[in-house]
């Protein structure tokens, strides 16, 4: 009888210590496994993401709680696989250590910030720096890095010298391993005159388009962002092509708007659309945004978001996440 019991258990810790190594191997294969974001394959969805709530700015440094960081990633985690972040700072640091301490199912393309004012020369020097450490400590989560976001289009209020820009990317790329890019509006892409020394330069280009900025209303969305797109793929086509920057604000200010451009069942009807035609065409999209920020101000800028700064959903996540809805407005009105 003791005999059969020792042998029970026996078979009972063997057992106990093999599916201990199959968890502990299925640990490393998941984190083993890569998202190859200059692949031709269907990836997934992807969104921008930037944490600020109601008080906080990252232009003050004042960052979101890492409590609040966890929230927003389990949020995001449920329907999406990549996303992007902008400035390589504590709201960075804050978000790898959290995917990677809770296993949080997300890739992300590490945004590094630069400005080309004096004033902020160091400032640049720290962002690269960071932004290099950080892609290198998280090998298993940063799979693309993005130096500098619009630095390059006319109209950009913190335009760097495409000298600056380029040594800055040829510095990222040096010292890391994934993909790196600049991300711009796709006009400047397309005005190979402007663009061509910074499209050599980088491994994939990472363009934005926003049919709403152009007076364009929802019945034409999707087919001017086609088109541009087509552009773009017509101009460049030595280069993957990814859509770092694309979605509808659902609340509109200004003559550059079509009158009530923003809207929530507008802003719906293009995600659907985008999204399903992302997908079809095995073509990356990052919609922008996740959260609306209200950092940005009480007019367009600040109403990207599919979901509000409180975390609520909006009309385009009713059915993704009931539990996010409200009975408040998630929008502004029109007067």
């Amino acid at each position: 009888m003791m005999n059969k019991l020792a042998l029970l258990f026996i078979s009972i810790l063997s057992a106990l210590f093999i599916i201990g190594c199959d968890v502990e191997k299925n640990e490393d294969i998941s984190k083993a496994v890569k998202i190859d974001l200059l692949s031709d394959n269907w990836l997934g969805w992807a969104i921008a993401y930037s944490g600020y709530r109601e008080g906080q700015d990252p232009t003050k440094r004042i960052y979101p709680s890492k409590e609040q960081v966890l929230e927003d990633l389990k949020i995001l985690e449920k329907n999406w696989k990549i996303i992007r972040t902008y400035g390589a700072d504590q709201h960075l640091i804050d978000v790898l250590e959290i995917i990677d301490e809770e296993k949080i199912d997300l890739k992300v393309m590490l945004g590094i910030w630069l400005d080309g004012a004096s004033k902020y020369e160091q400032d640049n020097k720290d962002q690269i720096k960071l932004g290099i450490e950080l892609t290198n400590k998280y090998k298993d989560i940063v799979i693309a890095v993005n130096v500098a976001n619009e630095s390059q289009i006319f109209w950009s209020d913190h335009k760097l010298e495409q000298d600056k820009l380029i040594s800055f990317i040829k510095e990222v790329q040096s010292a890391v391993d994934v993909p790196v890019t600049t991300a711009d509006t796709w006009d400047y892409w397309t005005n190979l005159q402007e663009s061509q020394k910074v499209i050599d330069a980088v491994d994939f280009i990472a363009a934005h388009i926003y049919p709403i900025w152009g007076g364009i209303d929802i019945d034409k969305g999707m087919e001017v962002t086609r088109k541009i797109y087509d552009s773009l793929t017509t101009s460049i086509p030595n280069k993957k092509i990814i859509l770092t920057e694309a979605g509808w604000a659902t609340y509109t200010v200004g003559e550059l708007h079509f009158p009530k451009a923003g809207d929530e069942v507008k802003q719906k009807k293009y995600f659907d659309e985008l999204m399903n035609w992302s997908k079809e065409n095995n073509i990356i999209v990052f919609n922008f945004e996740a959260f609306d920020e209200p950092w940005k101000g009480s007019g367009t800028e600040g109403h990207w978001g599919l979901f509000t700064s409180e975390r609520n959903a909006k009309l385009v996540m009713h059915k993704l996440y009931p539990e996010l809805i409200t009975d408040k407005p998630t929008s502004p009105s029109y007067q």
